[in-house]
């Protein structure tokens, strides 16, 4: 069997390139949307809630879109349909967004946001995997890393770099700043002009070609189906919680949660009953017959982004209240506090490409578990030292941590987890992979405000602390992970 030919520096700057859009969209989400948001009225116990369409949405699209792009070949190729039209979407979404006249349109704008995201994120893991030979991977996603730092840094500075520049940062009640509409708007063009340069400046390998070459990984052998009774705790569960929320016990935001235990348990029934192939049955098989590398590294995931949808969703809220005393949107000191946070973002980025460079060298001598480990409780420490820091300019020394764990979170568990994928569902296990990156979000969303309403008097600075422990479990986790073995380390990070 033919070997895949290598390609060029240049060749696999174009093929990275449309990251930088997405993470250009993706970083102005994250730092902005908690701040339109309450600008909009949302009260504090409310913004989870109303980021539970994001994870929400990826949940269901990721796996989908990866099952698809895996069986999909048109004139454009495998990937590049679903980047180009994600990126249209999340390019109008952006457009609309800060022009959002009341909350419930900026919510519905965000879910359609991310479900475009998500549409072009997912496909370009397995876009690198299709075209470049096993010993160019770690260049092709070290350049994508490249460009996921360079989009978020300049996306989450954007509304405090136009506010340097004269551009308004406040508005009446109610209103969006210039500020951040201009840098939504100037995200849309980035977001589709990259993706287009990606699309046109790439090809891809016919799905005849791409099966003939000798470097996929050997198939992992399916798992025995589940039985219908392997529902029946899922069901229980999920009843029960919401047989509680009903009752009036519990706050209505677990409804998430407990419906999510429902839809699971009843598609473990559907698939126990099947007797016919079709993409809900394939990807639930899929999840079901999953590596194991993959199963304890979802318990890694799932701490580690539970820490960063909590950093996400309230950092814009804890340092305006608790670092620049205000908690009301119109005034000029919350609308200094929101765009310090964009810095703060903007500069754990920057730190994130710089940890890149030193977390080889982490590797090479603890190995890929302990470097992960050591990172994730920086990150931890990062966010517990918002509790005692009150000078907001040494919040940039907090972000270093931050940096350090979202570099690891970005690489370490895809080198680590690297020689468990069969290469013809490549899209697929992407997808399922981020199961557990959307369900800890979805968790998140649904009981962080009640969980700071109930103990916390609503100070959303409690929920970065909350943040700093599930970074820390996340760090003890990732030591139940099998180490690969030397050859296939030094490959995935070289």
């Amino acid at each position: 069997m033919k070997h895949k030919p290598p390609m060029t520096f240049w060749q696999i700057w174009n093929m990275c390139f449309g990251f930088l859009g997405i993470q250009f969209g993706f970083a102005l989400q994250n730092a902005n949307v908690s701040r339109i948001f309450q600008t909009l009225g949302a009260a504090m116990d409310q913004i989870p809630v109303l980021w539970i369409a994001a994870p929400l949405t990826g949940l269901i699209v990721q796996p989908i879109v990866g099952h698809y792009s895996d069986r999909t070949w048109t004139r454009l190729g495998r990937r590049r349909p679903y980047f180009l039209y994600g990126a249209l979407l999340a390019g109008a979404a952006l457009l609309l967004m800060p022009l959002s006249p009341v909350l419930w349109v900026a919510a519905g704008l965000l879910w359609i946001l991310d479900a475009s995201i998500n549409v072009s994120m997912e496909p370009f893991r397995a876009f690198v995997a299709d075209q470049l030979p096993p010993q160019q991977r770690a260049q092709g996603y070290s350049m994508q890393s490249f460009f996921i730092g360079v989009g978020a840094v300049v996306a989450s500075l954007l509304p405090w770099l136009l506010a340097k520049a004269g551009v308004a940062n406040t508005a009446a009640p109610g209103a969006i700043p210039p500020t951040v509409q201009y840098a939504f708007y100037a995200g849309a063009v980035v977001l589709v002009g990259a993706i287009v340069w990606t699309v046109l400046r790439t090809r891809e390998y016919p799905p005849e070609v791409l099966e003939s070459f000798a470097d996929a990984p050997a198939p992992v052998a399916h798992a025995a189906p589940p039985a219908a009774r392997d529902a029946l705790p899922w069901l229980v569960a999920g009843g029960g919680l919401a047989a509680w929320v009903a009752l009036g016990s519990l706050a209505k935001e677990l409804y998430v949660l407990a419906g999510g235990l429902l839809v699971y348990g009843a598609a473990l029934v559907v698939l126990a009953r099947s007797r016919t192939g079709n993409a809900f049955t394939q990807i639930m098989a899929d999840l079901h017959a999953m590596p194991a590398a993959m199963r304890r590294l979802a318990v890694v995931q799932f701490f580690s982004w539970f820490a960063l949808f909590a950093m996400w969703i309230y950092t814009t809220a804890a340092v305006t209240q608790v670092h620049f005393g205000s908690s009301d949107t119109a005034s000029a000191a919350y609308n200094e506090g929101a765009n310090w946070v964009g810095l703060l973002f903007a500069a754990y980025n920057g730190f994130a490409a710089l940890a890149a460079i030193v977390i080889p060298w982490m590797v090479a001598r603890i190995g890929l578990r302990w470097s992960h480990f050591a990172n994730l409780w920086i990150g931890g420490a990062a966010l517990l030292s918002f509790l005692v820091i009150r000078d907001p300019d040494w919040l940039l020394a907090s972000m270093v941590g931050v940096g350090f764990a979202w570099a690891s979170i970005l690489s370490l568990p895809y080198a680590l987890l690297s020689d468990s994928l069969p290469a013809k569902k490549m899209g697929v296990y992407m997808g399922i992979f981020n199961f557990f990156i959307v369900i800890p979000q979805l968790l998140a969303a649904s009981v962080l405000g009640l969980l700071l309403k109930t103990f916390a008097g609503n100070q959303p600075i409690w929920a970065l602390a909350i943040g700093g422990i599930s970074f820390l479990v996340a760090g003890l986790a990732v030591l139940r992970v099998a180490e690969p073995q030397p050859a296939a380390a030094t490959e995935a990070v070289a």
